[in-house]
């Protein structure tokens, strides 16, 4: 049988998650023996799209199949074109609801696998009353036109404490946009009145972009502000866990690479000539689990 030959499309290489999905997805096609070919948008829609559309349009480098981890929305246009060049489509880390109309022909598999991303929200929320029951949070989301920025801000807002006020910030996944967020915000005086009480941001590196505009205050307002519990999300193991472990993060959320499941799923697909499940939710968890949130200290 002709080795299976799938694009993988991720947001960029400036994340960590990114880089564990491009890794689980590795390992997968070569224990699969898939032929696989990983692009980043550097998060960029447009040229997500554009590289994308390249592709299906080119009959010389057409895959089976196109996985993508979408930089926007959930790419309509792109997902219609590639079906109706008989390739097959699986969209990571987002739920799009054209699916159950492109899985109607029949043709190709059309598929969505996901984080359980409202259950993160609810998760950062549940963090946030064991750590910051009450006052002002400062909130760092994922770019704005992203599913997953989204449905984290409304799972977090079904359980956060009624007593926490929320100050909400802007960055696109990556540790500078933080950084230059948290930065920025500092620069306004009204930044000192607010008395943050903690700061949690939608994933680990831009919890650690956030940190470190605060190592960069003078050393008594970094003192304070390093005292107070940062925390992130995707929980990678050598990076977001990591910093739980030595006190720079006070929690994570371990979210397992979907491009790993999404190759698996595909294959699975493919041998069996069948559509796979139209979508497939990873639970993720808390880390540390919340019941044990409460001891632990943050170091400078």
């Amino acid at each position: 049988m002709e080795k299976l030959n799938v694009v993988v499309a991720l947001t960029t290489r400036e994340n960590d998650y990114q880089a564990e999905q491009a890794v689980a997805v590795t390992e997968t096609a070569t224990r699969l023996g898939i032929k696989i070919q990983i692009i980043y948008a550097d998060n960029d829609a447009v040229n997500q799209t554009q590289q994308l559309i390249k592709i299906i349009q080119d009959p010389a480098q057409r895959p089976a199949a196109i996985l993508v981890e979408p930089v926007g929305t959930g790419m309509p246009q792109v997902a219609k074109a590639a079906v109706a060049a008989g390739i097959g489509w699986g969209i990571i880390n987002s739920d799009p609801d054209y699916i159950t109309e492109l899985r109607r022909a029949g043709a190709v598999p059309v598929f969505s696998v996901s984080t359980d991303q409202s259950e993160v929200g609810r998760i950062q929320g549940k963090q946030m009353a064991t750590l910051v029951p009450e006052g002002n949070v400062l909130y760092i989301e994922g770019p704005f036109n992203s599913t997953a920025t989204q449905l984290r801000t409304k799972g977090m807002l079904s359980t956060k404490p009624s007593a926490v006020q929320l100050k909400m910030l802007k960055g696109d996944w990556t540790e500078r946009s933080a950084h230059n967020a948290a930065k920025s915000w500092l620069s306004l005086g009204s930044s000192r009145e607010l008395q943050i009480r903690g700061i949690i941001c939608q994933n680990d590196a831009m919890a650690m972009g956030a940190r470190k505009a605060f190592v960069d205050l003078t050393e008594k307002d970094r003192e304070r502000w390093l005292s107070i519990p940062f925390t992130g999300c995707d929980g990678v193991t050598k990076t977001g866990q990591e910093w739980v472990r030595r006190g720079l993060l006070k929690a994570t959320i371990i979210t397992a690479p979907a491009a790993g499941t999404a190759l698996e799923i595909l294959a699975k697909a493919a041998d069996a000539g069948s559509m796979p499940t139209d979508r497939t939710l990873i639970p993720p968890r808390s880390f540390p689990p919340i019941d044990e949130l409460g001891g632990k200290k943050t170091s400078g």
